[in-house]
């Protein structure tokens, strides 16, 4: 379907279920292929591997984030423009922002394969899991000049309609990947390296079956002679600036949770709070797969000032995180002894007790995650990304930081109720940025009327 009618004439409960439940497809399958990823380590190499991989994963995410910065950041004005009907500007943000993600790509990807023992290191790391851990993020160095774009493209697919497209993608890059790494694991016996070259190999793969009909001029953005201005920059750098800042701001949480944990626990209390991330990471991303998917018509109305349309598709994005996410903590809070035991088979008495424990008290964060969420997203789409960086840095750093301290006296029971407080307060801060926001919109679409 061509996107101006996809975004600007389809009904808004439709128009969710076209793009939305697709994007959420997309992330599933990326979810599911985490999932198997954490359990492919943890029953092929053992515990002291998924503790190591998820040491590194902070850093790995780091490697990622000025790429997503630039792919989210050029998405929204790319989006606005087209619903500006200025699609020359679009082009040229679109060839800008792909020359960008590969240089930033080659820079960072430099500077961790050289970096990685001695972060890994200071992060409070030894021995074995701090060997594995630097094997792991090297893997992901090597690879980020092509890797980091994958996503960025999965944005521009959507912006261009060819939203079926991109679910495919996703759903086959995660299927690709999951055959390498069961290949490589258990077929070729590899170590941690492996699992890393799978991921890196999928992503290539379809990161350059992504850009091949760009490059042949068949989509509704194609590549131009780049005119860059520092404007652009600024616009990009703006409009990403939510999801790098949570992207950094989460890393250094986690850096400073993985240190805590080694103190409180060891490494069996780092590899249970692998278990929430991985518990996490196949909620969030259906999350954000169904948000970021309606991005590109939000940014599209938005720029075309049909503000109530706007309004409308927003109700349906809200509403269908806040069901996602109450299911979600349903589940992890009846089945912690399963979740477990799909990334631990044999943990001790004492580990299954506490990884339990940690579980059914990070599932309260979904009471309350999905409004901070949905209202981030909001914010970023209609190109205001000043309340979107607040809320971002509140859930990933502000708010963390603080209870980490507020709940030290609890030890490790203060740390996994550290997800569901930040999860509360930032969902109040985005309560008061919805409030603001609406008085603005009203006086809009009176304007629109």
């Amino acid at each position: 379907m061509n996107s101006d009618i996809l975004f600007s004439k389809t009904p808004p409960v439709r128009l969710f279920f076209t793009a939305a439940v697709p994007g959420a497809v997309s992330m599933l399958a990326s979810a599911l292929y985490q999932l198997f990823d954490g359990i492919f380590i943890g029953h092929f190499l053992g515990e002291t591997a998924f503790a190591a991989l998820n040491f590194a994963m902070p850093l790995v995410i780091i490697n990622f984030a000025l790429a997503d910065l630039i792919g989210v950041g050029s998405s929204v004005p790319i989006a606005i423009s087209l619903g500006k009907q200025q699609k020359k500007e679009a082009d040229n943000l679109f060839t800008i922002a792909c020359l960008l993600i590969v240089i930033t790509g080659a820079l960072t990807g430099a500077v961790l394969f050289l970096a990685a023992p001695s972060v890994i290191r200071l992060m409070g790391a030894q021995g074995e899991m701090a060997r594995l851990a630097a094997d792991y993020l090297r893997v992901y160095a090597l690879c980020s000049p092509i890797t980091t774009i994958v996503f960025a493209m999965d944005n521009y697919l959507r912006i261009c309609g060819k939203i079926r497209m991109s679910m495919l993608l996703n759903i086959f890059m995660s299927a690709l990947t999951a055959i390498l790494e069961f290949t490589f694991l258990y077929v070729l016996h590899w170590g941690i390296w492996g699992a890393a070259l799978a991921t890196c190999t999928g992503m290539i793969i379809c990161a350059l079956i992504a850009l091949y009909p760009f490059l042949r001029g068949k989509m509704t953005l194609c590549f131009v002679r780049p005119a860059f201005a520092p404007w652009m920059l600024k616009q990009i750098v703006a409009c990403g600036s939510p999801n790098f800042l949570n992207n950094i701001a989460g890393r250094i949480t986690s850096i400073l949770m993985n240190v805590l944990l080694l103190r409180y626990g060891g490494a069996m209390a780092v590899s249970i709070y692998g278990i929430l991330m991985y518990a996490d990471g196949f909620i969030q991303p259906r999350l954000y797969g169904m948000c970021d998917s309606l991005q590109p018509a939000v940014g599209y109305n938005w720029g075309a000032g049909s503000y109530r349309r706007v309004r409308a598709i927003e109700r349906c994005c809200f509403t269908a995180s806040a069901l996602l996410s109450i299911v979600s903590a349903l589940v992890l809070f009846a089945f912690p002894a399963f979740i477990t035991r799909l990334f631990i088979p044999e943990g001790s008495a004492e580990f299954m007790a506490i990884s339990q424990t940690a579980l059914r008290l990070f599932a309260l964060t979904y009471l309350t995650r999905w409004l901070s969420f949905s209202t981030q997203s909001y914010m970023l789409a209609v190109g205001n990304p000043l309340p979107a960086s607040l809320l971002s840095v509140s859930n990933a750093l502000i708010f963390p930081v603080i209870l980490v301290a507020l709940f030290a006296p609890l030890g490790l029971t203060g740390l996994w109720l550290n997800f569901p407080g930040t999860s509360a307060l930032t969902s109040v801060l985005a309560l008061g940025v919805l409030v603001h926001f609406g008085r603005e919109r009203k006086r809009l679409e009176k304007n629109e009327h």
